[in-house]
């Protein structure tokens, strides 16, 4: 009998073993996710980044208060190369604040959403994308949670991705 207590006891724990080897990057992740949810009590913003290779882009801060939306606030640029040996100089194209009176006023910028939002999105969307057809990328560069999620179609060559860039989540 004390054989095979000690034989299931083994059994359940390479299980228990097996299972975490298999979570996904995206399982990991959303766990990340929820852990900082309930340490910053649903409050924080995060930070959207688009970008081309012909040199613009954008950067749109989202800011979440008890899980709701209560600001954006945008900036667009164009990187332009003065001299070949020296960094590009950021230009600024655009720039706007929302609050929580005026959002969605601009049809530019990320949208309204929340991280929740975001990982269904992700989740039901950019990484659901077609295999075959499509290149399919994940990245946790953010304490573990998501810092991006998209799909490329297949022989695309130039700013094909469709998903999300995000540079940074903090807590408020």
């Amino acid at each position: 009998m004390k054989k095979c207590l000690i034989f299931l006891f083994v059994i359940i724990g390479l299980s228990a073993c097996k299972k975490d080897a298999n979570d996904s990057a995206y399982d990991k992740s959303y766990k990340a996710w929820q852990n900082f949810k309930a340490e910053s009590k649903n409050s924080y913003t995060y930070t959207v980044n688009a970008g081309s290779v012909f040199g613009y882009g954008s950067e749109t801060k989202i800011t979440v208060q008890n899980g709701v939306v209560t600001a954006r606030d945008f900036s667009s640029y164009v990187l332009e190369y003065k001299t070949a040996n020296m960094p590009p100089v950021k230009t600024i194209r655009e720039q706007w604040h929302e609050d929580k009176t005026s959002l969605n006023q601009h049809s530019s910028g990320a949208a309204s959403i929340t991280l929740d939002q975001v990982y269904q999105k992700a989740k039901n969307e950019w990484l659901a994308a077609d295999k075959k057809t499509n290149t399919i990328y994940f990245e946790t560069n953010n304490d573990g949670m998501i810092s991006g999620a998209s799909y490329v179609p297949n022989g695309c060559q130039d700013d094909c991705a469709i998903g999300i860039s995000i540079s940074e989540i903090k807590a408020l």
